[in-house]
């Protein structure tokens, strides 16, 4: 039976979807490891019946099942390829919380994030955090037995699980507490491996690799639900769990200890851990000095303690001066070069946000080559640590291999993506991985601290446990799983750790289009930034933030930037052609918007990928009608410019307006945007010589001169009031940015090129550019050098460029006028926000003494986007999930701010509301 035929008997069997398109099949290849299995089919269940009913026609047709939660585990855990069975899009509520008991009842699909936000009501919490906590679910973490910063106060998974309801690889459903006896054998299983088990397994408290077979054990409780956990869906598919919660501390203080390295940091763990702290992470100077390089100037990152390498220490009390003295004390006992107390709450976040970072950051190394998983999460007792360290840095200086540390030094567990010579020298990496297994080993460590074995480290297992150990947990899985149905491969006979590595046979093709300057000139390299750490499925709404918009508004991996790049993954290794539907499907609710590039601790640019793939696919062939109808819009709006009335009159025209965007791709729910009377370029004066006044450029964009020409006389005004002479370009020119949007590169570089020729002069002799739609001022910064990377004029012209606030921000004598009182609504440009940053114009408006609500996330118009046909609905959700709501709750005298005309124009058409661009605002206007 094919793939599509398997999907179409399951499916008439399940209340929950089935789907074996090569689309989907991609972009569930992988999570975040090395590791590429294409499933045969993916599942959404509804319920426990439909998980049920998948794993017997599973079991009747000999395919595997493989559990999935987010698709954030870093060692091959949650790929497979038989069945892959997504919990987190229908599986995801909590069915009972109880602050008396301090108990929940989850799905296994629920998102950590959620249960927190809906525990912390109540004073509670759930105690394990790993840094993926806004987008990871319970499943996942079961699955993994996952930790975070404050398993030294609160345990990992297994220490707050009380009940779990599974179903084992029979098909049995079983609800697995504190009585073996649940698991016909399992009482006799551990009698006869008592002496294994408590020898070998449970010797600290990360050991994390193989089988937790230490809780079954008579003076741990025979605890059969903490055993399963960490099994990494080999021995069962989880419905549904019972969890503790823990109270939230009264007060907590963060304090920051340097040391002059690392390794240094880690010997002085034991006198930290003296003073009862409830969470220590250790940062290397190398990961601040990216997340500084990486966020800029303005990134937020407080001054640290003198040193090369940190600890963060939290320390809790019953009231904040409890607390305080608990730090005062640690900074006594600790034999640190400095410290720093940090007692303010946005200080204390922007440090451990450093550390949550971590994972994505480090993805590449100082040098800027890609960093990969693979030695991820090794840990040893704490305090071999330090002396662990060292020698682990000769081990990777040997093996000419480099990468970022971070990690639980609490718990002696140490994070690293290293530069392994994955793609190129699969044996050079298979020497790394065991000699390191050998290190660690030596220390009495384990492989994995808490992100599991997977496909990365489960052939490993020989080396650190004898075979008596390894029969206790093939004995172990066959309890559960006797047909080895779950998850094989991983674990129990394991796959080997080179086999289904995901770059082996990738090679690079160059671009067509854009330069890659990043990535060498390759698309190949650039798409597989995408290490699968998930943050695009993120509810930013809580968090901040603008990635990723589509999934914020389905839900569907296929529209977050991680499923988009597993598909381009799949294209650019020669799977699937750039033609395909899948590739066609993939791409079309991306909005362009580039808050990937930005957002993306990995860098990923779905936007600069999505022209990229269109051009490929469309370059010397017909293309759909949108493409001409929206991609040539400056031509169009240059003929309706000269004669704006009758193109209103007609536009007003409600059948003909219909037939008239249906037949242009554009759907008819949406209004045409009204023309100016009269475009700016057209009522322009030039004032002439100002008695040497200094000039600036000021950019027309097409959307400003045909519709909102009063914002470019409102910033003239501002300019000229600052001693300017204000000129413009002599030619209308075009930043390209409809082309570039539609991937019409070869359009988009004619353009550029007319632009610069324009521009040439004026930058050669050190004058500035100031835009003032976004979207084309960023186009400017960004798409220009990149789509001209051998025009020496592009980078000088790119680097002249600026916004307006980054115009009046360089003048040492003005200030912006205080308005006090005043409330606005913000809404930053998603391309603002990606590529220029916001920084200075949130500063600007901080210093004007006004009440501001800044929104996060995308308008969902972004440009042609949200007029395409069939994109209106998404267009309308994606602008709930911010900017609605924020007009709704605004008050009636609240100002809109919004530079951007794609997002006054979606405030106005969806609201009602009309917007006011900065340079308006600045006026009083």
């Amino acid at each position: 039976m094919g793939v599509q035929g398997l999907a179409a008997v399951l499916g008439r069997g399940i209340a929950g979807e089935v789907d074996a398109s090569a689309r989907r099949r991609a972009e569930y290849s992988s999570d975040a490891s090395n590791y590429r299995v294409l499933p045969a089919a993916v599942v959404f269940p509804r319920g426990a019946e439909d998980v049920a009913r998948t794993l017997e026609f599973a079991r009747g047709d000999g395919l595997s099942v493989t559990a999935r939660g987010a698709g954030t585990s870093v060692a091959g855990n949650a790929i497979g390829p038989g069945i892959v069975v997504d919990f987190s899009r229908y599986m995801n509520g909590i069915g009972e919380l109880d602050p008396g008991q301090r108990t929940a009842r989850v799905q296994p699909g629920v998102v950590l994030g959620e249960l927190q936000r809906k525990a912390a009501v109540h004073g509670l919490r759930f105690g394990p955090d790993p840094s993926t906590q806004n987008r990871c679910t319970l499943g996942g973490m079961i699955g993994n037995n996952a930790c975070g910063p404050h398993a030294v106060a609160w345990g990992r998974t297994s220490d707050n699980v009380r009940e779990l309801r599974i179903l084992d690889g029979t098909g049995a459903e079983r609800t697995l507490a504190a009585d073996p006896s649940v698991i016909p054998g399992l009482p006799e299983f551990t009698r006869a491996g008592l002496a294994v088990i408590r020898t070998e397994l449970g010797r600290f408290d990360r050991q994390a690799s193989g089988y937790g077979l230490e809780h079954l054990l008579p003076e741990r409780g025979s605890a059969v639900a903490k055993s399963f956990v960490g099994t990494e869906g080999t021995c069962g598919l989880l419905l549904e769990a019972t969890v503790d919660l823990v109270p939230l501390p009264r007060a907590t203080v963060l304090t920051v200890l340097g040391y002059p390295d690392i390794a240094t940091a880690a010997d002085d763990v034991a006198a930290v851990m003296a003073c009862d702290p409830i969470a220590v992470e250790g940062i290397d100077a190398r990961l601040v000095d990216i997340v500084r390089v990486h966020r800029g100037a303005t990134s937020g990152v407080p001054e640290l303690p003198r040193g090369s390498g940190w600890l963060f220490v939290e320390s809790a009390g019953d009231t904040p001066a409890e607390a305080y003295a608990a730090a005062e004390k640690l900074c006594r006992t600790v034999d640190a070069l400095d410290s720093r107390i940090v007692t303010d709450p946005g200080a204390a976040a922007a440090l451990w946000r450093i550390r949550a970072e971590g994972a994505g950051l480090a993805g590449r190394t100082p040098a800027g080559h890609p960093a990969w998983p693979g030695w991820e999460d090794a840990a040893v007792p704490p305090e071999h640590l330090g002396a662990y360290l060292r020698d682990f840095a000769t081990l990777t200086k040997d093996h000419g291999v480099d990468g970022l540390l971070y990690g639980h030094v609490g718990d002696g567990c140490i994070h690293v993506r290293l530069d392994l010579p994955i793609a190129d020298a699969p044996q050079r990496f298979r020497n790394f991985i065991q000699d390191a297994t050998e290190l660690v080993v030596r220390y009495g460590g384990s492989l994995s601290g808490e992100h599991g074995d997977g496909r990365a480290r489960s052939e490993l297992l020989s080396i650190m446990y004898s075979q008596d150990a390894l029969d206790a947990f093939a004995g172990y899985k066959a309890l559960f799983d006797p047909d080895d149905v779950l998850n094989p491969g991983v674990l129990v006979a394991p796959r080997p750790i080179d086999a289904d590595l995901r770059l082996v046979g990738v090679r690079p093709i160059g671009t067509d289009g854009f330069a890659f300057p990043h990535d060498n000139g390759d698309i190949t390299t650039a798409v597989h930034r995408c290490v699968g750490i998930g943050k695009c499925r993120a509810d930013t709404r809580a968090t901040g933030g603008f990635m990723c918009p589509s999934y914020l508004a389905t839900a569907d991996e296929k529209d977050s930037t991680r499923g988009r790049a597993r598909v381009l993954q799949e294209v650019v290794r020669g799977a699937l052609p750039w033609s395909s539907e899948a590739v066609a499907e993939s791409l079309d609710l991306c909005l362009s918007c580039k808050a990937c590039r930005s957002d993306c601790p990995a860098g990923v640019d779905l936007a600069t990928y999505k022209s990229e793939a269109l051009y490929r696919r469309y370059r010397h062939r017909p293309r759909p009608i949108d493409h001409y109808a929206l991609g040539w819009l400056p031509r169009w709006l240059g003929v309706a410019g000269r004669m704006p009335r009758a193109a209103n009159a007609l536009a007003e025209i409600g059948w003909l307006r219909r037939i008239a965007l249906r037949a242009g791709g554009i759907d008819p729910r949406r209004a045409v945007p009204r023309l100016a009377d009269r475009t700016f370029r057209r009522s322009w004066h030039d004032r002439g010589d100002s008695d040497g006044a200094p000039e600036v450029l000021l950019w027309i964009d097409t959307f400003t001169d045909t519709f909102d020409p009063e914002i470019a006389q409102a910033a003239v005004q501002l300019m000229e009031s600052l001693g300017y002479r204000v000129r413009m370009p002599r030619r209308r020119v075009c930043c390209g940015l409809t082309w570039i949007s539609t991937g019409q590169l070869d359009g988009a570089r004619a353009r550029l090129r007319a632009t610069l020729t324009e521009l040439d002069e004026h930058v050669r002799g050190g004058g500035i550019v100031v835009g003032l739609e976004p979207s084309c001022t960023a186009v400017l910064r960004s798409d220009l050098p990149e789509l001209l990377p051998d025009d020496p004029r592009a980078a000088a012209t790119a680097a002249a460029v600026r916004t307006l606030a980054e115009f009046l921000a360089e003048q040492p004598n003005w200030r912006p006028p205080p308005r006090p009182g005043q409330s606005v609504v913000v809404q930053p440009h998603c391309h603002h926000h990606a590529v220029i940053g916001f920084d200075v114009d949130r500063q600007l408006l901080a210093s004007m003494q006004i009440n501001v609500t800044e929104v996060t996330g995308c308008c969902g118009l972004a440009g042609n986007f949200g007029m395409q046909s069939g994109h209106y609905d998404i267009s309308v959700a994606v602008a709930e999930n911010g900017l609605l709501p924020a007009l709704r709750n605004a008050d009636d005298d609240s100002i809109l701010i919004a530079d951007g005309f794609s997002c006054r124009t979606q405030a106005m058409q969806l609201s009602g509301r009309r917007g006011q661009h900065l340079a308006q605002f600045l006026l009083g206007e």
